[in-house]
């Protein structure tokens, strides 16, 4: 029996999947974060967590892990990742590649369509029927990832400064995110959120104060809701603009902590539903099956 090997290393864990050519699962491992990989203590970390997640997941099997083929999908992308994944993993066949990659194969089953990921970061990608891919969003918190939980974060900051300084309208977010941080004031909430207690994940973890806040009515929170889904359904459909006839029926998938947010969902079905053809739908299975997917349809490449 040939085996095949998915993996979905992140910045929360890695798993990996062994699979039959049917994409059968016989045996998973999970195992701790591998997304840096720079300096050597970080080369030592992503040995460990792929290492610890396949011996788990071939352990459970009964298999020796040696594969036709494998693809491994990491965030943060697969350039500096390669060259590492190869000295460990033996398989006759390779795909490397980045976390959008098989989170769309495992959302659609391996199918075509669009999955719009929005977590502390976002980004839309895609392919069709023909094999062509795009991509839209996924930048970086810096110049990009609209929509997402950092993004939803930093219009609630700005928000609350605008108050503070006469320029904007009130908003029970000041009290929420005060209460959040333990801080007294926006002035010493804007700086905590640069101080290294603060990285960008914990940053994002506010936005669940602005799903709070609309809940409860506040109109500035509500609006910061319906500019993230506006902004997500943009990527969705610059994503579908690229791969798609404007008549052709598109499943459009969606994933990630900031959809959590039911208006903010809500808004962005209704959107990409204005043209009548595009789909919304949750994905079929998660990245780790995308990933294995992806190794069995190495079989005829």
């Amino acid at each position: 029996m040939k085996l095949y090997l998915g993996i979905d290393g992140g910045q929360s864990s890695t798993t990996a999947l062994i699979g039959d050519e049917t994409g059968r699962v016989l045996g998973e491992g999970v195992a701790g974060p591998c997304n840096h990989v720079g300096a050597s203590e970080r080369r030592a970390k992503f040995f460990s967590a792929v290492g610890d997640s396949l011996r788990m997941a071939a352990q459970q099997a009964g298999v020796e892990p040696v594969f036709a083929a494998m693809c491994a999908g990491f965030s943060g992308g697969a350039e500096d990742k390669d060259a590492l994944t190869r000295e460990l993993i033996r398989a006759e066949r390779y795909l490397i590649t980045h976390d959008a990659h098989i989170a769309l194969a495992g959302a659609t089953g391996g199918g075509p369509g669009i999955i719009v990921i929005s977590g502390t970061g976002s980004i839309a990608y895609g392919r069709n029927a023909a094999g062509k891919t795009a991509r839209a969003g996924g930048w970086g918190y810096v110049f990009g990832d609209e929509g997402g939980a950092f993004d939803l974060a930093r219009h609630a900051l700005r928000a609350i400064l605008r108050h503070e300084e006469g320029w904007g309208p009130p908003t029970t977010l000041r009290a929420v995110l005060l209460d959040a941080t333990g801080t007294t004031s926006a002035n010493q909430l804007l700086h905590c959120c640069y101080m290294p207690e603060y990285p960008r994940e914990r940053v994002a973890q506010l936005a669940m104060a602005v799903d709070a806040a609309a809940a409860e009515g506040d109109a500035v929170a509500q609006s910061i809701l319906d500019r993230a889904a506006q902004e997500l359904a943009t990527l969705a459909a610059a994503v579908r603009r690229q791969l798609f006839q404007e008549n052709e029926p598109t499943n459009i998938h969606f994933v990630g902590g900031t959809f959590a947010s039911e208006p903010l969902l809500a808004r962005f079905r209704m959107l990409l539903d204005l043209d009548g053809v595009s789909q919304v739908l949750q994905p079929k299975f998660g990245p780790a099956m995308g990933a294995l997917l992806e190794a069995v349809r190495l079989r005829g490449a």
